[in-house]
């Protein structure tokens, strides 16, 4: 069975990124990494692509949203990526790569959507959220993704527990955890042939 090309798009450190494609050196999952694009030059998934031989890109968005849209679709073409994943980045997709990968882009939400989602609802700021309306569990979502901001179809979705004694800090780990072993289970279903592509 083909290897199932994936890219992937981080702003920061790229978790995910980093528990797939360790899953893949593991042989738990049948797929590929091809490449990895990053919108900041000094994010630690760049670094991490670099050291693990992955071939990766800085493509900037500031101030060129257009071309920044072209650039990107056109690298995720030439690098044959049947599926793209955001890994905690942090920039809305143009409607250029929109069309082009429509039903295979894939967002992991740190947090249970719709209700903590949004324009700048990301990483500590929905752990935050979620510890201030005392709520007794969070999660997190995969979906689709679309031109707004954790907006596309759910995909798969987990539950986490919030204990009495939570910060921000310990919630984010569980969730962080949890968040990988979702993706790379959807991502070994896909690339198994359970689900197929587009979503």
């Amino acid at each position: 069975m083909d290897k199932l090309a994936i890219a992937f798009l981080a702003s920061n450190n790229g978790t995910s990124f980093r528990m797939v494609n360790e899953a893949i050196r593991a042989n738990t999952v049948n797929a590929a990494v091809v490449v990895l694009i990053s919108n900041r030059a000094s994010s630690a998934a760049l670094a991490y692509a670099e050291a693990n031989g992955i071939p990766s890109f800085h493509i900037p968005t500031r101030d060129r949203e257009a071309d920044a849209d072209k650039q990107l679709r056109d690298t995720l073409i030439a690098y044959g990526a049947e599926m793209v994943v955001l890994s905690g980045y942090l920039k809305k997709l143009g409607p250029l790569a929109l069309a082009a990968f429509e039903g295979r882009i894939l967002n992991v939400h740190p947090g249970l959507l719709p209700k903590y989602g949004g324009l700048g609802m990301y990483g500590r700021r929905v752990h935050q959220a979620v510890l201030d309306n005392r709520e007794t569990e969070t999660g997190a979502t995969i979906h689709l993704v679309d031109g707004e901001y954790d907006h596309g179809r759910t995909v798969a979705t987990t539950t986490v527990q919030i204990h009495p004694d939570d910060s921000v800090l310990s919630l984010e780990q569980r969730v962080m955890a949890a968040e990988c072993n979702l993706f790379t289970d959807l991502i070994r279903r896909i690339s198994m042939g359970e689900l197929r592509l587009p979503l």
